[in-house]
């Protein structure tokens, strides 16, 4: 899982279910056309006004993406945020990878397959692959992106036992596993599996991440870790006449209104992250345009359970009693956002929103639970939030009069993005707003991130433990797709929904806003866009 300091509308969740049960019972992916072939949303041109279009798009030229957040790493194994691991996936390609509808596809490799017992994975690598400096591609590279990704570990880990990984020749990859983990091929699909030349192509690691070489559609042509960076088109791209421009330039604007600015005035061509509050007027705008897609974020107020009050669950509880979310929901999302009901969002199977109890509005409740609390009288605290996302700062006022209401006195400390991921990084913080995001169609991918408390992310930063959830939390991915995979997460999750260490908030829509003679951008679930079919008009 990852998570962005800022941090997707409904996918069908009944495909992504059929797709995992097949997945387990051991079936091949039988659907190996590349995502980039399909878009499930409409072109930004499409998407707007068709008569306010300049005139039509065309290939080649500079695409310009306004993101909040630079560039500071691109070591695969080593990175989680949104910011690096939207750059990471231009670069590098992973041998399975999801599309815009979630479902798990074959990319670098041709094929797959799935032993019956589930421990054995072997991969066939599609003809003719070369990474962007014209070397080929060979079953070794994968082992040795692998193997490094093993040694390494990283916030990305990967979770499964795994006995080996070996070249059976050129293009067979066979990975074995000591046991059975339901969530493997869609962990694989992640963009911490990407494939990296064999020992670094022959320089050092420090060398190799400076300017990587990989399979992915765009090479880096220049980066700057403090602000943009430039990527040229990969001209040895396995997907051919791909992608379509000749450079994409991800342009630095910490602020959203700026970035609101500059893309009205053609400065830029699409921003990502898009506030909500500005979704309407971009999507009426003459020149502008909105392309959305489901997430798999879940917006959420998270809890310190270090923290001297947040600590106590009556404290937890009665603050989730005295917030309506649904009416945060309604009042700051503009109907791109629906309230959330559990830790999952309702595109990832097994989320159990339609079953889970979540504790609802009721002000007086939320007085009595405080009643029970080692703080029966109230206290004052901080909520941590970063700076330059407008939608959270309304966020924060909410939850302060929510907390105002039942004697608890909230003062909001909005600092910029870098210390606000340092202070919580070092659980400097009382109650912080953050989004959890899955990175693969996958309930584990968010509940390991925020139910281990000894895994790398301590609960999120939550330090919350109990055992009796971790318990959970290894069953499931233990357990085959089914019934019993269900039942383990739907009581995971009533726990977490009575226990609070998070108020689950709201489940958002990815917005990126675009110029409306921008065509052919793929928006991806986990927030990440594919630029391969982009033109722009001229």
């Amino acid at each position: 899982m990852r998570f962005t300091a800022s941090i997707k509308k409904t996918l069908g969740s009944g495909t992504l279910a059929i797709l995992l049960m097949a997945v387990i019972a051991g079936c091949s992916g039988q659907n190996n056309t590349p995502a980039a072939s399909e878009s499930a949303q409409p072109s930004a041109s499409q998407a707007a006004d068709a008569g306010n279009s300049t005139s039509e798009p065309a290939a080649g030229g500079t695409f310009v993406y306004g993101r909040p957040a630079a560039v500071t790493s691109f070591d695969l194994h080593n990175q989680i945020t949104s910011n690096n691991a939207f750059a990471i996936d231009k670069v590098f390609e992973s041998l399975v990878a999801f599309n815009s509808e979630g479902e798990i596809v074959d990319w670098l490799a041709a094929s797959h397959t799935i032993s019956e017992d589930g421990l054995t994975y072997t991969f066939v690598l599609r003809d003719g692959l070369k990474f962007s400096d014209g070397n080929a591609v060979t079953a070794k590279d994968a082992v040795f992106s692998l193997e490094r990704h093993l040694k390494v570990g990283g916030p990305l880990a990967i979770a499964a036992k795994v006995e080996s990984v070996t070249a059976q020749d050129d293009k067979t990859l066979v990975i074995k596993l000591q046991e059975p983990y339901t969530p493997f091929i869609s962990e694989l699909s992640n963009f911490s599996n990407g494939v990296i030349p064999a020992n670094f192509g022959g320089v050092t690691e420090e060398e190799f991440f400076k300017k990587p070489i990989g399979t992915g559609p765009f090479a880096i042509e220049a980066w700057d870790p403090a602000g943009d960076v430039t990527f040229v088109k990969n001209t040895n791209y396995w997907q051919e006449g791909k992608p379509a421009i000749d450079k994409l330039v991800y342009k630095l604007i910490e602020d959203d209104s700026q970035a609101i600015n500059q893309l009205k005035a053609g400065e830029v061509n699409a921003v990502e992250a898009l506030a909500l509050q500005n979704a309407e007027e971009l999507k009426n705008g003459a020149d502008t345009a909105v392309v959305t897609n489901g997430s798999w974020v879940t917006e959420q107020l998270f809890f310190n359970t270090l923290d001297e009050h947040f600590k106590d669950v009556h404290v937890r509880r009665a603050l989730a009693l005295a917030l309506d979310r649904e009416g945060l929901t309604k009042a700051l999302t503009f109907g791109y956002a629906q309230a959330a009901n559990s830790l999952l969002p309702t595109t990832i199977p097994y989320n159990a929103n339609d079953t889970i109890k979540a504790l609802g509005y009721d002000v007086e409740a939320a007085k009595a639970e405080l009643a029970k609390s080692a703080f029966p009288d109230g206290f004052s605290t901080k909520l941590l939030i970063a700076s330059g996302n407008s939608t959270r700062a309304q966020e924060a006022q909410i939850i302060q009069a929510a907390g105002q209401a039942i004697g608890i006195k909230i003062e909001i400390e909005s600092i910029e993005l870098a210390s606000f991921r340092e202070r919580f990084f070092a659980y400097d913080f009382s109650a912080m707003l953050n989004s959890g995001q899955a990175d693969s169609p996958e309930a584990n991918s968010i509940l390991a991130f925020q139910t281990d408390p000894e895994g790398f992310s301590k609960s999120y930063w939550t330090h919350y433990t109990n055992d009796e959830v971790t318990k959970l939390l290894y069953e499931g991915q233990k357990t085959a797709d089914g019934d019993a995979r269900a039942g383990i997460y739907t009581k995971l999750l009533q726990t977490l929904a009575d226990e609070v260490p998070y108020i689950p908030l709201y489940y958002p829509d990815i917005l990126i806003g675009a110029r409306s003679s921008v065509e052919g951008l793929t928006v991806l679930p986990n927030g990440s866009v594919r630029f391969e079919d982009v033109r722009i008009g001229q």
